[in-house]
């Protein structure tokens, strides 16, 4: 039988590295998603350099400087949630709502006041794309006690829960998050350090470019065993779950303060931070999810062939596979998540899974910004 809220939902997400808006537009039937049309949307470079100056604590945030941030950045999701519409050609009030997860400029889960902070105003998002919007995910589950982060394991295990046995699904965002999935219904879900975000940061330093495209700068440079055991040194990689982190901790003064980074060739400094990726995401693997079969890898990171390469090499025989092999295009599996999230709010379910985030119990996650 058909629920009131079942329909259309709008995703959006900007990750870690904020390399753009993914955004995607879902079709629910009870429970069921079905990926209308997805893209991810370009960011303005100029504002691009701001968000990042800010989440790598670079500059300080003054309260104009955030209330402009927060404003720009949701003018800018609610460009490509009007992208994805044109490109479905879907009209704007045949949506229930958007999901906007936000940018992320601070994530301090820990500590006497814990809090995470993602802008883009959800009232601009609605305003100038007349739909309904859900926002701020994340901060219900921190009040709980929760890390706030990964969400999407909860997703992962709606779309792609094993048959049989156990498997993990591998985000590569800026971060990478591993999920634990089996067909019993457990979930293990955490961030495991970084994906792409210092490859990202150190391109873009070195060679003027966004990001390493298919790997080649890291692969024209060599691994140095003593750089990546400093690097692998960091107390982050024994925490046990549940955990988070992003561009906070693992950010270039992170880097930069380690000092044979000045010593090396920049191209085996990438090569390094390419390996500090490959080696922690198995070694989180090895610990947390042995008995996985499989491993089906999504997020930005899918189209990097030396990183997957690399993790490939280390996962003791398991195949890395795409979400793509799956059904779920891997660019926007995240958006995807969001827009399952808003779909869960609008039917009053909880939307965090305390077993993965930490938090008190199940929370009712996101507000609702409602259109004109």
């Amino acid at each position: 039988m058909a629920h009131a809220s079942d329909g259309l939902y709008l995703g959006l997400i900007s990750g870690t590295s904020a390399d753009g808006i993914d955004a995607a537009l879902v079709r629910f039937t009870d429970t069921r998603p079905a990926l209308v049309a997805g893209l991810t949307y370009p960011w303005d470079e100029t504002l691009r350099e701001r968000i990042l100056a800010v989440a790598q604590d670079e500059q300080r945030l003054d309260l104009d400087g955030y209330g402009y941030l927060d404003v720009a950045v949701g003018r800018a999701f609610a460009d490509a949630a009007q992208a994805v519409l044109a490109k479905a050609g879907v009209n704007a009030g045949d949506v229930r709502a958007i999901g906007s997860h936000g940018q992320t400029i601070r994530h301090r889960p820990d500590g006497s006041h814990p809090f995470t902070l993602q802008i883009g105003d959800p009232s601009v998002i609605a305003e100038r794309t007349r739909i309904d919007t859900v926002a701020d995910f994340r901060r219900a589950d921190v009040a709980a006690g929760g890390q706030g982060a990964p969400l999407v394991p909860a997703f992962h295990a709606t779309v792609l829960r094993p048959a049989t046995g156990a498997r993990v699904v591998l985000n590569l965002g800026g971060i990478a998050n591993v999920t634990r999935l089996t067909t019993e219904g457990g979930v293990i879900g955490f961030d495991t350090g970084p994906a792409n975000g210092l490859m990202d940061a150190w391109c873009l330093r070195h060679r003027g470019e966004a990001f390493d495209r298919d790997g080649m700068f890291a692969a024209s440079g060599t691994v140095d065993p003593d750089l990546l055991a400093e690097l692998l040194d960091d107390a982050y990689f024994i925490l046990p779950p549940p955990k988070s982190t992003g561009r906070e901790h693992f950010h270039l003064a992170w880097l930069d303060a380690h000092p044979r980074v000045a010593e090396l060739p920049p191209e085996d400094v990438q090569a390094t931070l390419l390996a500090l990726s490959a080696v922690s995401v198995t070694d989180a693997i090895r610990q947390h999810a042995a008995d996985a079969t499989d491993v089906i890898a999504c997020g930005g990171g899918v189209h990097n062939a030396a990183l997957m390469h690399a993790i490939e090499s280390r996962l003791e025989g398991r195949p890395l596979r795409s979400s793509r092999d799956f059904g779920i295009d891997p660019d926007v599996m995240e958006a995807m998540g969001f827009a399952w999230l808003a779909f869960r709010r609008l039917r009053g379910e909880p939307g965090n899974l305390p077993a993965v985030t930490g938090a008190a119990g199940p929370r009712l996650l996101g507000a609702l910004y409602a259109a004109p």
